[in-house]
């Protein structure tokens, strides 16, 4: 996946922000909390998400895929997708979309209803 490709997908998704922070980072954000971020790493793209505890232990030594640097020292479930093989493009989306998931469910039910996110269990 390339940076272009990631923005567009991430762009897809309902009530989000994009803002470019953190040394030119792609930073994507649902009701201003992160869920993506795309930066370098050593000149090619890394793309940063957050998982669940399982994904975390059961992707975290992949080849290619690392916990992220700075987000998992702090005890966070986040992972990094910064070299070959990794995930596929269409993996990467899933993963991407689940870390979407994960932080627009820690939102309130108003701010959803708000941002017209849909609650779990509920038909968009």
């Amino acid at each position: 996946m390339t940076r272009d490709e990631f923005n567009t997908f991430c762009a897809t998704l309902p009530a989000t922000s994009h803002v470019v922070q953190w040394g030119n980072s792609d930073v994507w954000k649902v009701a201003d909390k992160v869920f993506a971020i795309c930066g370098w790493n050593d000149g090619k793209d890394a793309f940063t998400f957050k998982v669940t505890p399982l994904v975390f232990e059961v992707l975290g030594d992949h080849p290619g895929i690392r916990p992220a640097p700075y987000l998992a020292s702090r005890g966070m479930k986040w992972l990094q997708h910064y070299d070959t093989p990794g995930l596929s493009d269409a993996d990467l989306k899933d993963h991407l979309r689940l870390s979407y998931d994960l932080v627009a469910q820690g939102l309130s039910k108003k701010k959803r209803r708000e941002l017209g996110i849909p609650m779990p269990n509920e038909s968009s």
